[in-house]
């Protein structure tokens, strides 16, 4: 498949990264050629200078022969642009446009071919807002995504002293906990990916990712770590949009305060917000923490737009008793650096941008994937249809590659926790563990059709 990615800002780069390891024909374009030589000399792909809208830069890019126009620039009229001129001029047949601002969302009609020819829609502040909200929901949690429109769900946590499976095989849990089944996807131990099979035998500090139905999450969270009581106030250090679009969602639900330091988007983030309570003042400094009783706080989240602020204003409502603290973390360098120690939850923006754009890239019917573990594991959806090679047999007989892990199936409105015995049924959502994004290619080739199909 042949991807032409407009834009080598962060979001740009890191999904050129991403889908340059997996054999795609990948070509960028940006206007700063320091930025793409660093990117051509590290990546095998193709770079091309100049405005993106441009028809004659979009020319020399390749646009009259590919597949998928992902315009991701700093500007929504140059992306929407873009998507036009591909559109217009050369028939693109998929065309994907990151659009932050809000007064071009929830306009029935308006991204269609007869007006503005934009097939998918990335927001990247909604998919932040979304990924901290489910984390909210689930004390504890490292990391929480949505399978079939919610009904499953796949959660990263680490296991600590006083779970009760801690110290226990993994084929205790079923013993302990007949009602809600679950599978144990992944286990990363020191860094290192280990096979879970009934015998392994969970540790404190391993990264344990699990799948099951969404009503049974917060009951298997709870056997890997003592019970987090729920959180209930929430303190988010810049008014933003993200913090915006936090503070708006979850206002109803927590006590939430927003620290801003401009006093002018103070004015205009309060006249947004219903119950939410607005700070004019520093995240970093020490006495408006102390004053706001900082160490009464289930959650702080740090979600300005330097990743200097973020991490020193964690590190400091740590230090004075915050019981959690969140930080986004723009520099995909930084998020390895600082989750695991003071700071809990390290969330990178590309990283949730990525993982909306998965699903369009895969092959075959893929209803929805997510990176995982800062893009090094995947994990995705795939609709199951006619002569594929998994219809019709049991997930046992399943020659999957190294690595792979079925997890669950949903049938209708029917969880089904992958056992050995459970068949592969058409039309089956089977959802899928990959600790490593290589073998994707053939995890593909097990659900592809033959032409007969059609």
């Amino acid at each position: 498949m042949k991807i032409l990615i407009l834009g080598a800002g962060q979001v740009g780069s890191t999904l050129a990264e991403n889908l340059a390891q997996e054999a795609f024909d990948i070509t960028i374009v940006d206007q700063n050629p320091a930025r793409l030589a660093e990117l051509r000399d590290r990546l095998d792909i193709q770079t091309v200078e100049g405005q993106a809208s441009h028809p004659d830069v979009l020319r020399r890019a390749g646009a009259d022969d590919t597949d998928m126009l992902i315009a991701v620039t700093n500007s929504d009229e140059v992306n929407m642009v873009a998507c036009q001129v591909c559109y217009s001029l050369y028939r693109t047949p998929t065309k994907i446009a990151r659009i932050r601002n809000a007064a071009f969302h929830g306009r029935d009609g308006f991204f269609s071919q007869d007006h503005m020819p934009i097939d998918v829609l990335i927001n990247p502040e909604e998919a932040v807002t979304t990924r901290i909200k489910q984390l909210l929901e689930h004390p504890g949690a490292l990391q929480v995504v949505d399978f079939a429109d919610g009904a499953v769900q796949l959660v990263g946590m680490k296991a600590f002293y006083g779970g009760p499976l801690v110290g226990h095989e993994l084929s205790f849990l079923r013993e302990h906990m007949p009602q809600a089944d679950t599978r144990v996807a992944a286990i990363y131990r020191r860094g290192t990916s280990i096979a879970p099979r009934g015998d392994t035998v969970v540790e404190p500090d391993d990264e344990v990712f699990f799948i099951a139905a969404t009503k049974h999450i917060n009951a298997v969270m709870s056997e890997f770590r003592k019970v987090e009581r729920p959180y209930k106030r929430i303190v988010i250090a810049g008014g933003g949009n993200i913090g915006l679009s936090l503070a708006r969602s979850i206002e109803d639900k927590f006590s939430v305060k927003v620290i801003e330091y401009s006093p002018e988007r103070c004015q205009k983030i309060a006249e947004r917000l219903d119950h939410a309570v607005v700070l004019h003042g520093d995240a970093t400094d020490k006495d408006l923490m102390l004053e706001e009783n900082i160490e009464h706080t289930d959650m702080f989240c740090a979600l300005t737009n330097d990743d200097e602020v973020n991490i020193m204003s964690s590190l400091l409502a740590k230090q004075l008793g915050a019981r959690q603290v969140m930080t986004l973390i723009g520099k995909p360098a930084y998020v390895d650096l600082v989750q695991g120690g003071e700071i809990d939850i390290a969330i990178s923006p590309q990283q949730a941008t990525t993982s909306s754009l998965l699903s369009h890239v895969r092959r075959g019917d893929v209803a929805r994937a997510h990176t995982l573990r800062r893009g090094a594991a995947e994990a995705m959806e795939v609709i199951a249809h006619g002569d594929a090679r998994v219809v019709g047999k049991a997930i046992g007989d399943i020659d999957l590659p190294n690595g792979v892990t079925i997890g669950a199936i949903v049938r209708g409105k029917e969880v089904l926790i992958a056992h050995d015995n459970v068949v592969v049924e058409p039309e089956d959502h089977v959802i899928l563990f990959m600790v490593d994004k290589t073998r994707v290619r053939a995890v593909e080739k097990l659900f592809q059709v033959g032409f007969g199909f059609f």
